[in-house]
């Protein structure tokens, strides 16, 4: 166990959990397009560990690459081998993630998400590399009636993005079946996560406009935004804005390596389970926590309903609890002064 291969590992959360995996003595390899990343953030991860960086230096490689490239994959998985360093298990970032985007451009999402996931797939299975971790999401469940999403509730997604995301988790599921005694799968369904590493060096920075509630808070905090567009006030919800169940980016890079952990310590499976803090947060509490920590002032205004958003979606964690022995250890205001933090010191991001 350590030789790890991170598609998309540039992006938001796979340059964490690159931090969090290096740390805990891993060989990271990032392939990534950096279609809407930067290698920069790589940049940044070398920047925390400081002075002690040369110590980790020759356990980080990045490959710049799409996972829809067959021919790059196979020459990649083939060269560790002749290293005598094969890869041991695979951490699948890569993909578009975009709800708004999915809808105008669905083609794409599908290209990218399912069928460059089948090239991964098919990649692995030729060179014997049957441990993965897939970067899922709470997209994929349906409408539900304010109650806590359990890992079996309803897989019924209202938008392309989740859709791509629940085939792949069926994709997955079929590989397993395949053959039970070979595949040790992990599906982390994400829920909201926010927030940067506490040194302020690595963060969210999306090369084309964001489309997720916290970075546009924070262009609104930097002066970049005039205010924050509220998409409704009239959900079914205490003060009518959605709620969500926001996680900080730290907890879920460690979720990571917890699930890693677990696939090398258990027998061959395929399991799927939530990672949030099972607290829901709306709209309206988020800024104002924003605020309150970061002393800074968010102009907002309501408008119409976004379409495929859903009020209320949180996760019941006792599944990533009992099985990974995880618990998110930030709260809402360290997820705040954190991502600020970051946004004050890059307000450009990478760029």
């Amino acid at each position: 166990m350590n030789n790890v291969l991170l598609t998309g590992g540039t992006g938001y959360i796979g340059s964490h959990t690159c931090l969090i995996l290096l740390k805990q003595g891993f060989k990271v390899i990032v392939l990534d397009s950096c279609i809407s990343s930067s290698s920069k953030s790589l940049e940044g991860v070398k920047k925390v560990f400081g002075k002690d960086w040369d110590s980790f230096s020759d356990k980080l490689q990045f490959i710049k690459g799409d996972i829809n490239n067959f021919g790059l994959l196979k020459q990649l998985f083939q060269e560790n081998i002749l290293l005598g360093e094969p890869i041991d298990g695979v951490i699948h970032f890569a993909g578009l993630k975009s709800v708004k985007d999915s809808i105008i451009k669905p083609i794409e999402y599908w290209e990218s998400n399912v069928m460059g996931t089948i090239n991964l797939i098919k990649v692995m299975n030729l060179f014997s590399c049957y441990k993965i971790i897939f970067s899922s999401s709470a997209t994929i469940y349906g409408i539900n009636k304010g109650e806590k999403i359990k890992e079996t509730s309803d897989i019924s997604p209202v938008n392309p993005y989740g859709s791509t995301k629940a085939t792949v988790e069926r994709l997955l599921q079929d590989t397993y079946l395949s053959d039970k005694s070979k595949w040790s799968i992990m599906k982390l369904r994400y829920f909201n996560p926010i927030g940067a590493h506490a040194s302020g060096l690595i963060g969210e920075s999306p090369l084309q406009s964001p489309n997720n509630i916290f970075p546009l808070l924070m262009d609104v905090a930097a002066g970049r935004k005039k205010e924050l567009k509220i998409f409704g006030n009239d959900w079914d919800t205490f003060d009518g804005t959605c709620i969500r169940d926001y996680v900080h980016v730290m907890d879920l890079a460690e979720a990571h390596v917890k699930s890693f952990e677990y696939l090398f310590s258990t027998e061959p499976a395929c399991i799927s389970i939530n990672i949030g803090t099972g607290k829901g947060t709306s709209v309206l509490e988020l800024i104002n926590v924003f605020k309150k920590v970061n002393l800074v002032d968010i102009k907002f205004s309501f408008t119409s309903r976004r379409k495929g958003d859903l009020s209320c979606v949180v996760a019941d964690n006792s599944k990533a609890k009992e099985v990974l022995g995880w618990n998110p250890t930030r709260n809402l205001s360290d997820m705040c002064r954190d991502g600020w933090k970051w946004k004050k010191s890059n307000p450009y991001g990478y760029k």
